[in-house]
């Protein structure tokens, strides 16, 4: 499904997967599982124009020319900490992929996000990047992100979330329209703490066991 400039899966696995990881009875081991398997999923979808280029390989019976992906590098940004979760899952498909790092924390009084990290690959302008995190609420951190990654020069830019909400997409469509967005679930609404409903709850906690 499309909204916006989102692609919102519907692939009965991730539908599946989706399920178990919003229910509250899932455990932590469970949990962490499922976000690592779904972003394995997700990865193929976000993934498929990556440019390729034509080789020529030897099998045991002929030469052949086949295609294998260009050279361009692939950076990871989790927005810490709860992206970090979702790294595992990219670098099973992409396994030279490298990984910066971005904290933020959600402001409670005005839930608009406040740096405290920030460390990236070198020459990630020349990369093409996956901003990951788990949950896509206003949009205030994953808009955060991608202003700083285009400010490092950065132009090939994705989101990769297990749930976004409306609101969140909406803003990143107006402020960042050309960057995809990729959600594993589309919610519609946020409570008057900004969390995402029904959501599932803070991936942060799930993921690592912490309240």
């Amino acid at each position: 499904m499309q909204y916006l400039n989102a692609f919102v899966f519907d692939h009965p696995l991730i539908q599946h997967k989706m399920s178990i990881l919003r229910d509250k009875n899932t455990g932590t081991k469970d949990f962490r599982e499922l976000v690592d398997e779904l972003t394995t999923l997700m990865v193929y979808e976000v993934t498929k124009d990556l440019p390729l280029k034509e080789v020529e390989i030897e099998t045991p019976m002929a030469k052949m020319k086949t295609k294998m992906l260009e050279d361009r590098p692939v950076s990871l940004v989790p927005i810490l900490r709860a992206g970090l979760g979702m790294v595992a899952g990219v670098q099973k498909l992409l396994p030279t992929a490298k990984v910066g790092f971005y904290g933020l924390f959600r402001d409670h009084d005005t839930h608009e996000p406040v740096e405290y990290y920030c460390k990236m690959p070198e020459n990630i302008a020349n990369s093409t990047v996956f901003v990951l995190d788990p949950m896509f609420a206003t949009g205030g951190s994953v808009v955060a992100a991608v202003d700083m990654l285009k400010k490092a020069g950065c132009r090939d830019i994705r989101l990769v979330c297990m749930v976004a909400a409306k609101v969140g997409v909406e803003r990143m469509s107006a402020e960042h329209p050309d960057v995809p967005m990729y959600c594993a679930a589309l919610d519609d609404v946020l409570d008057e703490n900004a969390y995402i409903v029904p959501g599932l709850g803070d991936a942060g906690d799930r993921i690592y066991g912490t309240k």
